[in-house]
């Protein structure tokens, strides 16, 4: 066995290992993406108020709390069975989108221009970001600003960058104050300069990627988000809505009040990551891919104007419907332009400055499911309490989760289209790193563990033997 240890730590949120598998002849025949971090948040919430889910699944994650706090308020408001105040479903929606530019541009200035700016097969001890602040501090520094702008509406709104206990069964605790209303729309005109100025320059680069867009998750598969009423892009409320490769819709008016009869959750042995599916196409036929891709794809509209002007744009270079999930990343620009469009009609709404932000209600129902678009794709809460609200059972479907079956159909198309013989070389260990990448997943959230990032990656002979093993650690 040979083992290859490599740094810096990859750029990848949580614990996984990657198993190649070769043939009689030494080509590769499957792949597969192990999450290895051990599932158990949904365990250990059973007995737990449901009044604190908010406070205690946005702990899940220290990348996307801000998903799984509103996922939760909104799961609660079904177990209340309230409608909420405007002022409340208008808060929720500036802090969602808040989140959605600055985990976007994390994902993007952070965790993947190092590969577009400085080289899939640059020295990996480059290829991070300081590298890219040594060969571009300007962009860098955008990128750290506009992931700033994100994060200090957050703050702004729930009193903390991470983790805000703000979003209630009910509403939310507070509204915006004046002086932060006035510095969202001072800080507005630099951020939309700076998602240009990145959207621009990707545009320019997609020529060179020709052969990642290919061979990095290219694949006819279905598409899963929300869309509001009249197929525009949605992010906090609307309906499911599933379509195909083609742009055709499958289905669509879905409720989430009845995810189970449309969506399978299976499982695998070897991965602690439950593998969704749509349920009338069986398992494994029934991938399905969310997120930003999924997203452009199933939507009619941004319903903004540089967003949608934009979106047209996107639809002409990709083909009409992206396949390709190195899409990923040209969607994710494409997002924070339509999410800082929205922040900016939001800022000049008088409800957002309201104090009447929350209903009050005790337990009206015993069961309660809530959806929302996280970063990453479609999140779902579903809870299950007695009559004093204590939680019995909970089931969550993750974004990353989702994305499962697509992941490890990804890490099988490029490590076909790489591995030649049975060395693993440090360019295709970062080719298959940054097929993941592209899905943004956050392993750690979707397992509900925590700690730090490892990825080991084992090239197998048909008889069993390990040739190859790379480890980053």
């Amino acid at each position: 066995m040979k083992t290859i240890v490599i740094d810096p730590v990859t750029r990848i949120e949580g614990h996984a290992k990657i198993s190649i598998f070769l043939d009689d002849a030494g080509v590769v025949e499957d792949a597969r993406f192990h999450v290895v971090e051990y599932r158990g948040f949904e365990k250990f919430c059973e007995g737990r108020p449901m009044w604190e889910m908010a406070g205690i699944t946005a702990r899940i994650c220290g990348i996307c709390p801000v998903s799984h706090l509103l996922c939760a308020a909104k799961t609660g408001d079904k177990i209340l069975a309230v409608k909420i105040p405007a002022a409340g479903e208008k808060l929720r929606r500036l802090m969602n989108l808040a989140q959605i530019t600055q985990s976007h541009a994390l994902s993007f200035f952070h965790l993947s221009s190092p590969d577009f700016l400085l080289g899939w097969d640059s020295d990996p001890a480059n290829r991070n970001i300081f590298g890219l602040i040594a060969a571009d501090p300007e962009l860098a520094k955008s990128g750290i600003r506009l992931r700033q702008f994100g994060q200090k509406i957050i703050e702004l709104l729930g009193a903390k960058k991470i983790h805000p206990a703000w979003s209630v069964p009910g509403g939310v605790r507070s509204p915006l104050s004046e002086e932060g209303r006035q510095w969202i729309k001072d800080r507005l005109p630099e951020s939309k300069e700076t998602l240009y100025t990145a959207l621009n320059l990707f545009k320019q680069l997609l020529d060179r990627f020709q052969t990642e867009i290919q061979s990095f998750g290219n694949f006819p598969s279905l598409f899963m988000g929300l869309v509001g009423k009249n197929g525009e892009w949605e992010h906090y409320g609307g309906h499911i809505r599933f379509t195909d490769s083609q742009g055709n819709i499958v289905a669509d008016n879905l409720s989430e009040d009845d995810y189970q009869n449309y969506i399978g959750e299976s499982v695998e042995k070897w991965s602690y990551l439950k593998f969704p599916y749509y349920k009338p196409l069986g398992y494994p036929d029934g991938i399905y891919r969310v997120g930003p891709l999924a997203r452009l794809n199933i939507c009619e509209n941004f319903g903004t104007p540089e967003a949608d002007q934009e979106l047209r744009e996107y639809r002409d270079r990709v083909g009409g419907v992206a396949t390709s999930s190195f899409y990923y990343h040209y969607a994710r620009l494409v997002e924070i332009l339509g999410s800082l469009e929205r922040i900016e009609r939001l800022i000049d709404d008088p409800d957002i400055l309201s104090s009447r932000t929350r209903a009050e209600a005790g337990i009206n129902q015993l069961e309660g499911i809530g959806v929302s678009e996280a970063p990453r794709g479609t999140l779902f809460h579903h809870y299950l309490v007695d009559e004093n609200g204590l939680i019995k059972k909970i089931n969550l479907i993750i974004a990353t989760g989702n994305n499962n079956l697509a992941m490890n159909k990804t890490v099988a198309q490029i490590a076909k289209h790489y591995i030649q013989g049975s060395e693993i070389p440090e360019g295709m260990l970062n080719r298959v790193e940054a097929g993941i990448r592209a899905y943004d997943p956050c392993l750690s959230c979707s397992t509900h563990a925590a700690g730090q990032m490892a990825l080991q990656v084992e090239l197998i002979s048909a008889t069993g033997e390990i040739l190859a093993q790379v480890c980053r650690n």
